[in-house]
């Protein structure tokens, strides 16, 4: 492996960048809470965990600040010793190492760990993580509103519950929401356009489909006439309602109805792609190569594309060389796999005109996985750029140009920020 250029790596390091996505939970809401240890593991590293043998039931003991620090470590202990070695556990020792000052996640230290923990639940602490630490100019906080803080983040909205309901409790749940009543599809597509234009007033940036958790990405265009009748059949329904094969057609209906919304007001489409976090799920549901209608009947939309679509890595490339509105998002591929992140890199910077490719994204709910995974976003951008200069594929001149553009430039661009979000 090359060392890193020096001039490259100075550059990103005081470099402020853009995160292209996160979940991080408010900064009040943290203050709410009784903290230590086991809460740096809400989800990667516990799935890990499970994983690695964990019974779920243990994953919510440890998790409990009722019972006593040491009897959680005493069940935590045996399988933390598996997933130390993930990345997902790694993060989590250099977040220690970083900004607890405490060199691992050990026997030996995770009281200590524990106590500076609870310590830093005080206000200011997003600011020094996030602001000081991080140098992250903004964050896209993904989300079911825009109730953001402005100072850290511009919200990303998730409308799902529009685009999937399969059940009459579903709908009243929407209609309590908004106020407003929901008798059929005409209803259904007016509250969607209705809360489209709340966030639009609200300063929302781009929109979010994460529905590769729950069913295909592959999402047919469906005769208005099908998504009718499907409606009136879960309104008029009052048990179980519809599984998602059978609500299929209205939730294609429904997708694109926000696709065309997105368009029009020039917002980008955030599409989730490749391994779900958690365990257990239907991987061929995520892979990118089902939106391929999508892309080539919505010309005029963008379509960013997370997490480097990982394992199929190697489809996003061939799509985001071929379709001018699919951009590659590397947003938490470092801490799925920094050889993997590397490697694409090297093969997206080779195959996707560099305009479209951001190289960080955080996707964490705790702040502090958050800044662990910019430092090794940073660190793996400035070893790929030292590495094509070192084989001269390019300048030193151009790889300080592309660092700026892959961690900063390519979503401040792609989103506005500018002039959406700029306060």
């Amino acid at each position: 492996m090359v060392s890193k250029d020096d001039k490259i790596a100075k550059k990103i390091e005081a470099m402020e960048i853009v995160d292209t996505h996160e979940h991080l939970m408010p900064e009040r809401k943290r203050l709410e809470s009784d903290i230590d240890l086991f809460y740096l593991f809400p989800h990667y590293a516990s799935s890990d965990l499970v994983s690695a043998g964990m019974c779920p039931s243990y994953l919510e003991r440890i998790r409990n600040p009722e019972l006593p620090l040491d009897e959680r470590w005493s069940i935590f202990e045996p399988y933390w010793r598996y997933v130390r070695t993930t990345t997902y556990g790694r993060a989590l020792i250099s977040a220690a190492r970083l900004l607890f000052g405490i060199h691992d996640i050990s026997k030996d230290t995770y009281v200590e760990l524990s106590e500076k923990i609870a310590e830093s639940n005080r206000p200011g602490w997003y600011r020094y993580v996030l602001k000081e630490e991080g140098r992250i100019a903004l964050s896209l906080e993904c989300g079911d509103s825009c109730n953001v803080d402005p100072e850290f983040f511009a919200p990303v909205v998730n409308f799902e519950r529009y685009l999937v309901p399969r059940s009459r409790s579903e709908l009243e749940a929407l209609e309590r929401e908004g106020d407003v009543g929901i008798h059929d599809l005409d209803d259904l597509v007016n509250a969607l356009e209705t809360r489209f234009s709340e966030g639009m007033e609200k300063g929302m940036v781009g929109v979010k489909i994460g529905l590769a958790y729950s069913r295909s990405l592959r999402f047919d265009k469906s005769p208005k006439s099908v998504a009718d009748a499907l409606f009136d059949q879960i309104f008029s329904d009052l048990g179980r309602g519809l599984s998602w094969r059978e609500a299929k057609p209205l939730q294609d209906f429904m997708v694109h109805e926000l696709i065309r919304l997105a368009m029009k007001n020039d917002l980008p489409i955030q599409i989730h792609t490749g391994i779900q976090e958690g365990n257990g799920n239907i991987l061929a549901n995520s892979n990118p190569t089902l939106l391929t209608n999508l892309f080539l009947e919505y010309r005029q939309a963008k379509f960013d594309i997370f997490h480097g679509s990982y394992p199929f890595c190697g489809e996003l490339a061939a799509l985001a060389k071929n379709f001018p509105n699919v951009y590659v998002d590397m947003c938490w591929l470092h801490v799925i796999s920094p050889s993997v992140s590397r490697r694409m890199l090297h093969e997206w910077i080779e195959t996707v005109p560099s305009n479209k490719i951001m190289a960080f994204g955080g996707d964490y709910i705790i702040v502090e996985g958050a800044y662990a995974h910019s430092r090794m976003a940073r660190d793996i951008v400035g070893q790929v750029l030292s590495e094509k200069v070192s084989e001269g594929y390019f300048s030193r001149e151009e790889a300080l140009d592309l660092a700026s553009d892959l961690l900063r430039n390519n979503a401040w661009n792609l989103f506005q920020l500018g002039e959406r979000w700029q306060r």
